[in-house]
């Protein structure tokens, strides 16, 4: 039997705080499943070339793969997790994951390796969606906006620790123990929620009527201009997060000769200061209201990306271009937690499922297509790459502006 959790809170419950501990590193680690996907193998990306006899535009593919199958992913587990709950679908994801991460490190070809990667995200996808939608179940408002935050605190670790770690790793394996890695996280954090992790979809609150009712809900959702300019908008600001993780290795090792350790650095000080703003944000939230913190955020990402720019058209350097890259990355830990919170909020729970799918595929379809535009210029100019981290933090500011202008009646408090 399943157990029900009462209907989501406006203010976070006080009791058992061991179990809410428990819940924020459960569901961190759901979270930390895309970061480490794609995170932890960059630093074997040429060892993989050279070993599979393929060119570094086949191999940037398998990241583009991850990414595709971690947005598809979401659209086909949201809606599921709304009809049978939250746990089975969950369990069934994170049980195929460390499958499709362990045959990835038996892939032949990169050919193999691009298929199996797809596999690997869209498994791992159901940790992200579900994920938030069991925020979405036990809280509401001021309260999800802070625990969003929270989980940034344990999924931010993720990019922090993922290069360093797949580069020690290295020193002891070949590249194909990362993928072994991956399935070992993936089976002890099935085997923590199999565990741990009680269903927060009572039955009578799921959705009825199969695939109709799905299209339905996500046809409600895509006319809800509001909603939309939110999704928009988490979108354009990770495709501009993962421009940079994409390029970065490139740009700052090639062309500004950073050695691989102190890439990991600059990556790591740039985390930490995602993760160090994220807990501003949640600390802020109730204080200040939640538009007002995501406008923030979106101020301080446009100003790391005209720095950048200006950065790379002057030759100011990396005395410029690494605090530029420090400001876009950190304002994301205070623009995904509000605009998740935003989007989610005063929408009942029955469509959680669907509406952080919607989220999530537009956030990771933007993030994948974004991410070739670093490379367009070639290895020798850091342009196309800080061109598009400036245009894409100025089209979020955008979407919210132009469409999520005025929030619904029912999040009406937190605008």
């Amino acid at each position: 039997m399943t157990q029900a959790v009462p209907r989501a809170v406006s203010e976070a419950a006080p009791a058992e705080p061991g179990r809410r501990l428990r819940l924020i590193l459960m569901l961190g680690s759901l979270a930390a499943v895309a970061p480490l996907s794609i995170d932890l193998y960059l630093p074997a990306l040429p060892e993989l070339t050279s070993d599979l006899s393929t060119t570094a535009v086949r191999t940037q593919l398998t990241l583009t793969a991850c990414v595709v199958g971690l947005a598809v992913g979401q659209v086909i587990a949201g809606p599921l997790s709304d009809t049978f709950g939250r746990r089975r679908p969950l369990l069934i994801g994170l049980g195929a994951y460390a499958v499709a991460s362990l045959l990835c490190a038996f892939a032949p070809t990169v050919e193999v390796l691009i298929a199996l990667r797809a596999v690997q995200g869209a498994t791992g996808a159901a940790g992200v969606v579900i994920g938030r939608a069991i925020v979405r179940d036990r809280y509401e408002g001021v309260a999800a906006a802070r625990f969003f935050a929270l989980l940034m605190l344990v999924s931010g670790l993720a990019p922090i620790l993922a290069p360093a770690l797949g580069g020690q790793l290295l020193r002891f394996i070949p590249w194909p123990g990362l993928f072994v890695v991956l399935a070992a996280f993936g089976a002890v954090v099935l085997v923590a929620a199999l565990l741990g992790l009680r269903e927060t979809l009572p039955p009578e609150a799921r959705a009825k009527g199969g695939v109709p009712t799905t299209l339905r809900t996500f046809g409600t959702l895509l006319a809800d201009r509001v909603f939309c300019g939110y999704a928009l908008a988490i979108g354009l600001s990770f495709g501009a997060m993962f421009t940079y993780i994409s390029g970065s290795p490139f740009v700052l090792q090639e062309l500004y000769g950073l050695s691989p350790q102190a890439y990991s650095l600059a990556f790591g000080v740039n985390a930490v200061g995602l993760v160090a703003a994220g807990q501003l944000g949640g600390r802020l939230a109730g204080r200040v209201r939640l538009r007002r913190l995501l406008t923030a955020g979106l101020g301080v990402a446009v100003l790391g990306g005209a720095l950048l720019l200006t950065a790379v058209l002057s030759g100011a350097g990396l005395p410029l271009v690494l605090p530029a890259l420090f400001l876009v990355a950190a304002a994301q830990g205070i623009i995904l937690p509000q605009i998740t919170a935003l989007a989610l909020s005063g929408r009942p729970p029955r469509v959680a499922g669907s509406a952080s799918a919607l989220l999530g595929v537009t956030q990771f379809t933007l993030g994948g297509a974004a991410a070739p535009l670093a490379g367009i210029g070639g290895p020798g100019t850091a342009v196309p790459m800080a061109a598009a981290i400036a245009a894409l933090t100025v089209a979020a500011v955008l979407a919210v502006t132009l469409l999520a202008r005025r929030g619904t009646a029912k999040v009406a408090s937190q605008d």
